[in-house]
């Protein structure tokens, strides 16, 4: 059974998360999080282990329990090419998170991060997006296609209903917050934000983000 795939995210089962972790506040604090949202269902995991990860719909790692997190990330990547992984991690250098996000993680995390933050972070990864600082994601978008869609000098025409979705959207809000603000299911936010992408150029939510920002799309970035 490969990992969680949308149908199955959106059938109302919970989604298993696996949590590597050695310290036991932070797997507390983890558990108390998870166990407040009856979607999702944490599973304690050894590290480092002969991992099955079948069936998860997202991995987060504490990087203070392992020496060889890249390893670890590459060995995910190979065997679960379409796994989530989030990691926490103490050091908050855009370099060293640059090389998490670039060995594999949709996400990184600092210890210090807020509980609304990791509920967040949780939800954008689950979306299918990137969690990391903005400067980061703006990093590894240079050089790639989305990066030739900023010297286009026609603005794209953009519904009322797409700049309000798109307002939420760089306001890092995941779509099940996006639907509950605007009064839509999930299946129309990412309609909205598959027609966006479409016209500004891009292949997906955080490159659309930073075309938003970057192109002054908003009328209140003018």
């Amino acid at each position: 059974m490969p990992p969680e795939t949308k149908a199955e995210q959106s059938s109302g089962a919970r989604l298993r998360v696996g949590l590597l972790a050695t310290d036991p506040l932070r797997m507390l604090g983890l558990e108390t999080i998870f166990a407040e949202d009856g979607k999702l269902e944490l599973v304690p995991l050894t590290v480092p282990g002969n991992l099955d990860l079948q069936g998860f719909a997202l991995i987060v790692i504490d990087s203070g329990c392992t020496e060889h997190l890249f390893e670890l990330l590459a060995g995910f990547r190979r065997k679960y090419p379409k796994l989530k992984v989030i990691v926490l991690g103490m050091d908050g250098e855009h370099s060293y998170i640059q090389s998490v996000i670039g060995a594999g993680a949709k996400g990184y995390l600092t210890h210090l991060a807020r509980e609304s933050e990791i509920r967040m972070a949780i939800d954008i990864v689950l979306d299918g997006s990137v969690w990391a600082p903005r400067k980061v994601l703006a990093k590894l978008l240079e050089g790639k296609d989305s990066a030739s869609a900023a010297g286009s000098g026609e603005a794209p025409k953009i519904t009322a209903r797409e700049l309000e979705v798109l307002h939420l959207l760089v306001a890092g809000r995941p779509n099940r917050e996006i639907a509950e603000s605007l009064g839509i299911d999930e299946g129309t936010v990412k309609a909205h934000v598959g027609r966006m992408m479409r016209k500004v150029g891009v292949e997906n939510r955080i490159a659309l983000t930073m075309q938003a920002m970057e192109r002054k799309l908003l009328p209140d970035a003018n």
